[in-house]
C-alpha cells in the first residue's frame, strides 16, 4: 500500500511540472503573438489553455484523493497540500498569457504594443521566460538557486512595471486610449504571471526546507 501511496505522490509532482512545461510553451507563443501580430498563432494558444485546466483539474482530484483515502502526514501532506495550491497558480500562468494572446487578437491586424514600449514588454517577457524555466527547474530537482533566480527575475519586473505606467501617465504619451488600455493591461498581465512564479517558488522552498523563505513580499496572486 505504501508503494502505491509513493507512486500516487510522484505522479502528483510529475504532473505539476507538465503543467508548467505547457505555461512554458503558452507563454513563448503568446509573447510572439504579441510582438508579430501573429492572429494564428494567438488563437492555439487561447484554445489550448482548455489543456492546462484539464491537467489542473485531474492533479486536484489526485492530491484530494490522496487526502481523503492515504491519511498523509508531515512532509507528505505539505506536499499534497502544496501541490493543491501550486497547480492553481499554475493554471493562473497560463490564463496569464492566454490573455496576452488575446489582445493580440482583440488589436488584430494592428500590433497591440506601440514602438516606444515593445523594448520595456519584450524584457518584461523574457524575464517571465526565466521564471518559468526556473520554476519548471525548481519542481524538478528542488535544487533552492532556482527559486533566487524567480525572485531576482520579478525585482526587475517589478520596475519595469512601474515604469510602463510612468511612461503612459506623462505629458509626452500621445497615443490614443485603447492603446494606453492594452499597454496597461499587457504590463499588468505580465507582472502577474511573475508574481504566480514567485507563489510557486516559495511553496517548493517551504516543501524542502519547513520553513517560508525570506524571499521579498509580493502582492497575493489573483
Amino acid at each position: 500500500m505504501r508503494k502505491v501511496f509513493q507512486a500516487e505522490l510522484q505522479q502528483v509532482g510529475d504532473d505539476l511540472v507538465e503543467i508548467a512545461n505547457l505555461v512554458q510553451v503558452a507563454l513563448r507563443r503568446a509573447a510572439s503573438s504579441l510582438l508579430e501580430a501573429d492572429v494564428q498563432e494567438a488563437e492555439e494558444v487561447i484554445s489550448n489553455d482548455a489543456r492546462i485546466d484539464m491537467l489542473q483539474n485531474h492533479l486536484d482530484e489526485r492530491s484530494i484523493d490522496l487526502l481523503a483515502l492515504q491519511g498523509p502526514v508531515a512532509s507528505d501532506l505539505r506536499m499534497i497540500v502544496g501541490a493543491l495550491r501550486m497547480s492553481a497558480s499554475l493554471e493562473r500562468m497560463g490564463d496569464l498569457a492566454r490573455h496576452v494572446a488575446q489582445v493580440t487578437r482583440l488589436r488584430f491586424p494592428e500590433p497591440a504594443v506601440p514602438s516606444d514600449l515593445e523594448g520595456t514588454l519584450r524584457e518584461m517577457i523574457e524575464l517571465d521566460e526565466t521564471i518559468i524555466a526556473a520554476v519548471i527547474n525548481l519542481l524538478e530537482t528542488r535544487e533552492l538557486h532556482y527559486a533566487d533566480a524567480v525572485y531576482t527575475a520579478k525585482a526587475r519586473i517589478n520596475e519595469l512595471h512601474q515604469s510602463v505606467f510612468s511612461k503612459v501617465t506623462t505629458a509626452e504619451w500621445s497615443s490614443e486610449a485603447q492603446t494606453t488600455i492594452d499597454v496597461t493591461l499587457l504590463s499588468r498581465y505580465l507582472e502577474r504571471f511573475g508574481d504566480h512564479g514567485v507563489s510557486v517558488a516559495r511553496k517548493v522552498t517551504y516543501l524542502v526546507t519547513g520553513e517560508w523563505d525570506g524571499s521579498p513580499t509580493t502582492t497575493p496572486p489573483a
